[in-house]
């Protein structure tokens, strides 16, 4: 990964993750830009509900808007939109590409994220040479429901006091009010759905978060790859 990638990486503290259905009937871009003026650090396209064309056109608008707010972009389960937009990384989930052949296509010096929900998995996302991992879901969420259950906070808990732990953002069902909870657990940075695309003002939901996030210290981590 490029020096300049694993620097925003590193400093990264609040990850956003669309979803258009969520949305209240935005659109993911105009979404994205209200989160981006709140403070989110990355975003992440992940939108089950458009066509490959749909998705191509969002993702270059989304491109442009990270561009000019400073911030990380990231395309889910989908490195040929990676690869057509220039956007910073892939993030895959367990039953998807496996690293390598995520870097194959999305080439040199781009980010590779890789859902987790046990420690197997995380040591597995480490070997394989991910750069970053998503510890959860750590609550019921409804962009998961029925498909993985709830990692609770123990889980949380075991990635960092992992020593060789990868930079993670926890995910799945934070919100305003349990936020503090999952950082006391030890997590340093946040992912987060529906607690930002659903709520009824967008900037000013990003910057709570925001603000949660940054009363704790950031840790320092081992160096990435």
């Amino acid at each position: 990964m490029c020096s300049s990638l694993v620097e925003s990486l590193t400093a990264a503290r609040l990850y956003l993750v669309t979803d258009q259905v969520l949305s209240q009937g935005r659109t993911t871009t105009s979404v994205v830009e209200a989160a981006l003026k709140g403070g989110a650090d990355i975003v992440q396209l992940r939108e089950y509900s458009m066509t490959d064309w749909e998705l191509l056109k969002v993702a270059h608008e989304v491109r442009l808007l990270t561009k000019r707010y400073n911030a990380l972009f990231i395309v889910n389960n989908r490195p040929d939109i990676v690869k057509l937009t220039g956007a910073d990384g892939v993030h895959l989930g367990q039953d998807d590409l496996p690293v390598d052949a995520a870097r194959k296509i999305i080439g040199p010096g781009k980010i590779v994220g890789v859902s987790t929900h046990e420690m197997d998995q995380a040591r597995k996302a480490l070997s394989d040479g991910a750069d970053y991992i998503g510890v959860g879901p750590v609550y019921p969420t409804q962009t998961k429901k029925n498909v993985v259950p709830p990692v609770t906070l123990e889980y949380v808990r075991q990635v960092s006091g992992w020593k060789q732990a990868l930079p993670f953002f926890a995910i799945g069902g934070i919100k305003h009010n349990n936020a503090a909870a999952v950082l006391e657990a030890g997590a340093r940075r946040l992912a987060v759905v529906t607690g930002i695309v659903g709520a009824t003002d967008v900037q000013r939901a990003t910057a709570e978060f925001k603000e949660i996030i940054t009363k704790v210290p950031l840790k320092s981590t081992s160096s990435l790859s």
